[in-house]
């Protein structure tokens, strides 16, 4: 046996360099390969494609047109049954018999700064003017009868009476005088309204939208009763007058560009028009959300809402008991008004986040809507029920509306067929009423 010689230091470093180059030929070639992909790559290109596409949903279309228009018949109709209700009594409510009288609402007016054209005279023919205005205003709204219009009126007429005595009322008038000025910066008139059965029947024989000498002259009327209104010095205001010029001078250019400039112009003004409806309606929704946040856990820090007998004591006050035997039946039961008063405190502070979620939101709804039809009955109040069950409408899912349209929609030609045989429109095909044209992405709040 051969033992072979030892190697030199060179030989084995030669040798050892050899292995290595074998080695590293053998591994995997990662100094040439490209590198893994980077999980921000596409960030970027996502993050733009959902800003436009959230950008086409807010611009291209006004949002919630249901929505809105439950909203706009839910409050019309509240503060005309009120106004109606209260029309025997309306002089010594809001008018020259009050209490408060003009003097005292004047000097407390310029104080604070509050609109209301009843103290512009203390004429009881100025006062029945604006009074049975407003209840007209509360008309036309809710049949949906030139709402830009009828909804700028209805405000004032709102504002009118609240703020001419503000003591009357109950926590429901809030709400109202809040959603009056936000249903100006809607478009709630585009279904269940005379606006759009009017624009359907135009479109259906061909008349351009342009022509509408009606339009033209209502808002020529009320150009014409602001103008009296800063000459007279009736409008000292600044704020108000700005704030109902401009409202005037938009209306304005809006006809003079659907008019006169098409094209562009139009697409930009429409483009606007969506935006300032989607935020009016934004804040709405969220108006509602910080009504019930802060009612319920202002609640959780009351002694009384914490041992669970806050509703035991409005049951027992004469001034709230309207059915004295259904309050003693609820009273008499521990366990219940237990029930009633935490269950009141969980679905207020729950609702806010259970709109993340829509079928929370849909239970929550309806247990809400339940607890206003009980105050309404229990303790006797219920514009102020009639007042928050409209503005919860803003949250009702799409398909229960179209539903309930539906439905009303029958039972209104079943009533009316007499009528409409009578006056010899029985045989005329009904039109279908104008909807908003569908988008690629449902909003959130048609959602059901």
């Amino acid at each position: 046996m051969t033992v072979p010689p030892p190697r030199s230091a060179p030989d084995a470093a030669e040798a050892a360099n050899s292995a290595e180059g074998a080695n590293t030929a053998n591994a995997p070639n990662t100094a040439g390969s490209p590198p893994p992909p980077s999980p921000f790559a596409d960030l970027g290109r996502k993050f733009d494609g959902a800003l436009l596409r959230g950008i086409g949903n807010i611009t291209r279309r006004a949002l919630g047109p249901y929505q809105t228009a439950i909203v706009r018949i839910g409050f019309a109709f509240t503060m005309l049954l009120y106004l109606l209700r209260e029309w025997p009594n309306r002089g010594l409510l809001y008018g020259p018999d009050s209490p408060w009288g003009y003097d005292l609402a004047s000097r407390f007016v310029d104080d604070t700064g509050a609109f209301t054209p009843l103290l512009w005279s203390d004429s009881a023919l100025w006062f029945e003017f604006v009074y049975h205005l407003a209840i007209l205003a509360c008309v036309a709204l809710l049949l949906g009868w030139r709402t830009r219009a009828s909804s700028m009126l209805f405000m004032v007429g709102v504002l009118a009476v609240q703020n001419r005595s503000v003591f009357m009322g109950d926590g429901g008038d809030n709400v109202i005088h809040l959603m009056a000025m936000y249903l100006v910066l809607t478009r709630c008139g585009q279904v269940w309204s005379l606006d759009a059965r009017r624009r359907a029947r135009r479109a259906a024989a061909g008349v351009p939208a342009t022509h509408d000498p009606v339009g033209v002259a209502i808002w020529a009327v009320l150009g014409v009763a602001l103008l009296l209104s800063v000459v007279t010095g009736s409008m000292d205001s600044l704020v108000w007058t700005l704030f109902f010029a401009g409202m005037w001078l938009v209306h304005a250019f809006w006809w003079l560009v659907t008019r006169y400039a098409p094209g562009e112009p139009r697409i930009v003004s429409q483009m606007i028009g969506n935006l300032v409806h989607n935020a009016a309606l934004l804040v709405i929704m969220f108006e509602v959300c910080v009504i019930y946040a802060t009612a319920g856990w202002y609640k959780i820090q009351g002694s009384r809402w914490q041992d669970g007998t806050a509703v035991f004591y409005p049951l027992k006050l004469d001034y709230f008991n309207a059915w004295p035997e259904l309050s003693d039946l609820i009273t008499g039961s521990g366990l219940l008004v237990l029930a009633l008063t935490y269950g009141t405190v969980i679905v207020q502070v729950a609702f806010p986040f259970a709109l993340l979620n829509r079928r929370a939101k849909n239970v929550l709804l309806f247990l809400m809507m339940g607890e206003h039809l009980g105050i309404a009955v229990m303790l006797g109040l219920p514009f102020f029920s009639l007042a928050m069950i409209a503005m919860d409408a803003v949250f009702l899912p799409t398909v229960f509306l179209l539903w309930a349209g539906d439905r009303t929609g029958r039972v209104a030609r079943r009533v009316t067929a007499p009528v409409a045989r009578l006056v010899g429109r029985g045989e005329r095909p009904e039109l279908p009423v104008e909807a908003p044209a569908p988008a690629a992405a449902p909003a959130a709040a048609e959602r059901a």
